[in-house]
């Protein structure tokens, strides 16, 4: 197969945007209210282990993405049992995705416009992306990775001018003790966005310098952690808990309280830009991931699967829900709780005892060979 080269400033770009991609627009912590920020960064902390311990996995035996790995580990039949539940894993979250960005843009920009419509285009825009090859993808985030940045803080800034900021909004710190911000970090804030980072597992093998990979990874993870936090905390003290807390898009609702001199107003294309970009490389992420499970398991390149795939995780984030509450509410309890776990956590930590117990194996015969 066709082998894809990414440079260490684009991994960087990638984790960034995926890590905030729809976690920023959709609010992460909301209900542990005046503690979400301290709470996403703890859940930062832990996440950077986390991104260590799928760079580790990887590293075991070089040049083996998760579904190699896994053939390495269970054997080739048990491997693809495994991956096949991991493709369609990837193709699932990747259709949520795609139903967050369809409900941002209805509820924002097109009201009138059916969410099919909005479905197929940003799908039609994935699929053209992801056949000409990841690289492609990369070198997009890398491109508007500074825009992204800019325009976040333009918002930070306009909210800060037009004096909607009440640092008040943000007690009692800590009003319930702790207790509450430790019940969040598991499964709610680690498995949602630190926990999706397994779907990297598929795409370190295709970074040009490996070894210094680790670093970028790690201080993407903190970067993108740190800064999710901080948004939230200004998300928090612009709206107050309650309103972050129901409200379907705080920082929607946020920049739409921007008013500076009644002439920097209605700041939505901001909004969207932001969605539209994380919700582009993640979702298009997570499909590539699944579109390589088809070519490890049917040896026939991905890029044969990409427009196939793609119009059928379009029928299904429409038919996903038939509303956004029910999709939030999918979200929040059966993806959280039965669907994250096991992919991001119980796999991935098996496969890791057994590769270690094969590589000491292999190593101990070695010695005894040497020996002999």
């Amino acid at each position: 197969m066709q082998k894809e080269n990414l440079s260490l400033a684009q991994l960087l770009a990638l984790i960034f945007i995926f890590l905030l991609g729809s976690a920023i627009i959709m609010g992460v912590a909301t209900e542990l209210r005046q503690n979400a920020w301290i709470g996403i960064s703890i859940a930062t902390v832990l996440g950077t282990g986390l991104m260590y311990f799928y760079y580790t996995l990887i590293k075991l035996v070089p040049n083996h993405n998760l579904y190699e790995l896994m053939e390495y580990g269970f054997t080739r039949p048990i491997a693809i049992f495994f991956s096949a539940g991991y493709i369609i894993y990837f193709f699932y979250i990747s259709s949520r995705l795609n139903r967050d960005f369809a409900e941002l843009i209805t509820t924002a920009v097109l009201p009138l416009t059916p969410i099919e419509v909005t479905i197929l285009t940003v799908m039609l825009v994935i699929v053209y992306i992801l056949y000409l090859g990841i690289e492609v993808l990369a070198r997009v985030s890398e491109i508007f990775f500074p825009y992204l940045i800019g325009f976040l803080f333009l918002l930070i800034i306009f909210l800060f001018v037009s004096g909607r900021i009440r640092f008040q909004n943000a007690l009692p710190i800590l009003g319930d003790g702790f207790m509450p911000v430790i019940k969040g970090l598991f499964p709610g804030l680690l498995t949602f966005p630190f926990g999706e980072l397994i779907v990297f597992t598929v795409i370190l093998t295709s970074v040009t310098n490996f070894e210094k990979a680790k670093k970028v990874t790690l201080l993407g993870t903190i970067l993108a952690g740190f800064f999710l936090a901080f948004a939230t905390f200004i998300m928090l003290i612009a709206l107050g808990a309650d309103t972050m807390q129901f409200s379907q898009f705080p920082l929607l609702s946020a920049a739409r309280k921007i008013s500076v001199a009644n002439f920097i107003e209605r700041t939505d294309a901001f909004v969207v830009f932001i969605m539209l970009l994380g919700i582009l490389v993640k979702s298009s992420i997570f499909l590539y991931a699944g579109l390589k499970g088809l070519e490890y398991i049917f040896k026939i390149p991905y890029r044969n699967f990409t427009f196939p795939i793609g119009m059928l995780i379009s029928c299904y984030s429409v038919w996903i829900a038939s509303n956004f509450a029910e999709h939030v509410e999918e979200g929040l309890v059966f993806v959280t709780r039965y669907f994250h776990p096991p992919m991001q956590f119980g796999i991935p930590g098996i496969l890791l005892g057994i590769i270690l117990w094969k590589n000491k194996k292999k190593q101990g015969a070695k010695e005894n060979s040497t020996a002999g």
